[in-house]
């Protein structure tokens, strides 16, 4: 996988992933903000501020769940984290992924490189369903990184966002992990 990441300038460092640390947040941050202001990956529509990160970050470490980054020399190059599926107790078991690639490292292997150790980390944490929300519009490349992992279409939702003056659909995309029903 660490191939993929090589661009024609071949370089003897290759971005490890590793867990997220609060000195990260601010890349993690500067990331997303790309998508919310110039994409449809996220319907988000403003920026979320250090705060917010700071929250994620902890709400998804104490749930458990694997929250990591693609670090190239102390570079954040991606990130990507698990949340719950849904709040609810019956839910517990299945998780929604999230990866963001930072925009100009983009096809270069970043998220093939995040998404194996998230799925992982969700197995070592009891999760048994990961489930993948990929907005229309942005979509091609996110498709095709879950399909390489395993994620199979679930289902389509049709116009339930709405950004940029334009109605957006998600794909629903869903993979059983090793120990769990469906695998």
């Amino acid at each position: 996988m660490g191939g993929e990441f090589l661009s024609d300038e071949a370089t003897a460092e290759a971005p490890i992933v590793r867990a997220c640390v609060a000195d990260d947040l601010a890349a993690i941050q500067r990331i997303y903000a790309h998508y919310v202001l110039r994409g449809t990956a996220t319907f988000e529509e403003v920026p979320p501020g250090p705060d917010y990160w700071r929250e994620r970050l902890q709400d998804v470490t104490e749930l458990g769940l694997p929250f990591l980054v693609a670090d190239l020399g102390g570079e954040v190059l991606g990130y990507a984290y698990c949340t719950r599926w849904r709040p609810r107790p019956g839910y517990r078991f299945a998780a929604e992924d999230s990866v963001y690639v930072a925009p100009e490292v983009l096809g270069r292997g970043i998220g093939s490189l995040l998404l194996p150790g998230l799925l992982a980390g969700c197995e070592a944490a009891g999760i048994r369903q990961v489930i993948a929300v990929v907005a229309s519009g942005d979509d091609a490349a996110s498709l095709a990184l879950h399909r390489r992992f395993g994620f199979k279409v679930a289902g389509r939702l049709v116009a339930v966002g709405f950004k940029f003056g334009r109605w957006l659909d998600t794909t629903l995309m869903q993979r059983s992990l090793e120990a769990g029903p469906m695998a």
